[in-house]
């Protein structure tokens, strides 16, 4: 390795390093607003700008491509991604009528989707997408790659899984575990961001449109 390729590595790594500490630690704040509040929407867009600031700061990312394509004609992946996230908008529907049974759950999935029934429809979805879009570029774009060959699907499930842990809501946690391997996994086979994004924003808002009804909002206080 030349001496600027271990500087480019190390810089990509101290960058990574440096942007999960900050959008964990304004994440875990951000879900102490109140919902609704213009407090609560500056916060959630501020772990969006970290995440992709860190991730854009640290080097390039690639979008990725389809299996079969080649240099001169490089094929994007796009309808096989927008499925997967149909797919896991099913699996996670079927998951949460189970889990408003269970008392635990219920309360912690009921918590969260307060954000969403307590505030403006269109910011909710806004300040959604972006997170989720930013989350793809850091995760499975700058971090995924200073990972590196020491098993990159693991790690950076890990640690998206770990992000999550600030919130002390038990659904994420296990929301992100879940996720974030399919994530990875689309990031390892098409090698870049663009399938494991498109699949999270499609799952993002089913999982906003359709999952509230099956859980009371609590009280915004």
């Amino acid at each position: 390795m030349s001496m600027s390729a271990g500087a480019g590595v190390r810089r990509r790594d101290g960058v990574a390093v440096v942007t999960a500490a900050a959008g964990m630690s304004l994440l875990g704040a951000s879900l102490t607003a109140a919902p609704g509040s213009t407090r609560f929407y500056c916060q959630t867009l501020g772990v969006a700008g970290i995440w992709a600031g860190g991730a854009l700061a640290s080097g390039p990312i690639h979008l990725g491509t389809t299996t079969g394509s080649t240099a001169a004609r490089p094929r994007r992946p796009v309808l096989v991604p927008v499925l997967l996230g149909v797919g896991a908008f099913a699996v996670f529907y079927l998951g949460a009528r189970v889990a408003r049974h269970i008392p635990l759950l219920n309360r912690a999935i009921a918590s969260i989707l307060g954000f969403a029934q307590h505030g403006s429809p269109g910011k909710v979805l806004f300040t959604t997408l972006a997170n989720g879009a930013a989350e793809e570029v850091f995760f499975r774009g700058a971090l995924y790659d200073a990972v590196g060959g020491r098993h990159p699907v693991a790690v950076s499930t890990a640690l998206y899984s770990l992000s999550t842990v600030v919130t002390r809501n038990p659904s994420l946690v296990l929301a992100s575990a879940v996720v974030g391997t399919l994530f990875g996994l689309q990031r390892q086979a098409s090698g870049g961001i663009l399938a494991p994004m498109l699949t999270h924003l499609v799952w993002s808002a089913l999982m906003l449109r359709f999952l509230p009804p099956l859980f009371p909002a609590p009280d915004p206080d």
